[in-house]
């Protein structure tokens, strides 16, 4: 997939070396971008083995709406968020929360008849919105709108996330027939996060544009803070020494994005060469 290789290129050739958080540094670049076309096959990296499995179960864990792991941990045996979780697996208000059960308050002014004049005062309820459903909801009814986003960012949850998103915000667009997506991160492990960030937020897009009629369309990624950590670099120049394969086929049916399970979807035709192992920085 070239515009993956080289993103990884121009972030080794012309990034910075900076410390973070984690204690390994990493060579970091502001603001990368690039573009896959959809039509063109699903953007699973063939460079090195993708563990599609686990990718497709992180996103149906994502639309489940919870805040612990314990269906992907201990029903799918899928350790991928293991490291952010506490013993009795909770992370808190992360994606499945804030895509499928955002919280938020409701303000409304109530008038009641007080001693001799009515009064009128503000009243709170707390509330979730569904923000999945919201935007396939509004690419049916308005599908050229421009207010199809959905946002995986509350300032005031931050404190009892496991881990503060990364990919913080995506906003679907419809053109010609195709339902496309630009996604915003934040922050980018282009070794290990940003492949399966790619690979599903495409099938999400895939499983929405079949949901609302509309044929996958392109999908558009921008990593302020694309980084690759300096225990990475030799595994990513042997990534991009490798020649690519043509890219697989997803396929699954058209079933209510709340009805489909894993066993719906099929990878066809995913050759790919043997697995780069990465370190994960937590």
């Amino acid at each position: 997939m070239k515009a993956y290789h080289d993103l990884v290129s121009r972030v080794l050739e012309n990034g910075t070396l900076k410390p973070n958080r984690t204690g390994t540094d990493a060579i970091s670049s502001f603001s990368e971008n690039y573009s896959i076309d959809l039509s063109k096959g699903f953007p699973l990296l063939t460079t090195k083995k993708m563990a599609f499995r686990s990718v497709l179960l992180e996103l149906l864990w994502y639309l489940r709406g919870e805040n612990h792991i314990r269906w992907l941990r201990d029903e799918k045996d899928c350790h991928i968020w293991d490291a952010w979780a506490d013993e009795k697996g909770h992370v808190g208000p992360i994606y499945p929360v804030l895509w499928r059960k955002f919280p938020y308050t409701s303000y409304e002014e109530l008038e009641f008849e007080g001693v001799g004049a009515s009064v009128k005062t503000d009243f709170r309820t707390m509330k979730e919105f569904d923000q999945i459903r919201n935007v396939i909801d509004q690419i049916k009814k308005n599908p050229y709108s421009r207010r199809l986003v959905v946002s995986a960012w509350h300032p005031g949850l931050i404190d009892q996330m496991a881990l503060p998103p990364c990919h913080l915000m995506f906003i679907f667009n419809v053109s010609g027939g195709k339902l496309n997506c630009h996604l915003t991160q934040r922050s980018g492990d282009i070794a290990l996060g940003i492949p399966f960030n790619l690979a599903c937020y495409a099938a999400l897009t895939m499983i929405i544009a079949k949901q609302t009629g509309l044929e996958p369309g392109i999908f558009s990624h921008t990593i302020v803070d694309a980084h690759i950590y300096v225990n990475h670099v030799d595994g990513l120049k042997e990534q991009l020494s490798r020649e690519e394969f043509p890219l697989p086929e997803l396929h699954f049916p058209d079933k209510d994005i709340d009805d489909l399970k894993f066993e719906d979807f099929e990878l066809k035709n995913y050759k790919y060469h043997p697995a780069i192992r990465f370190e994960v920085a937590v």
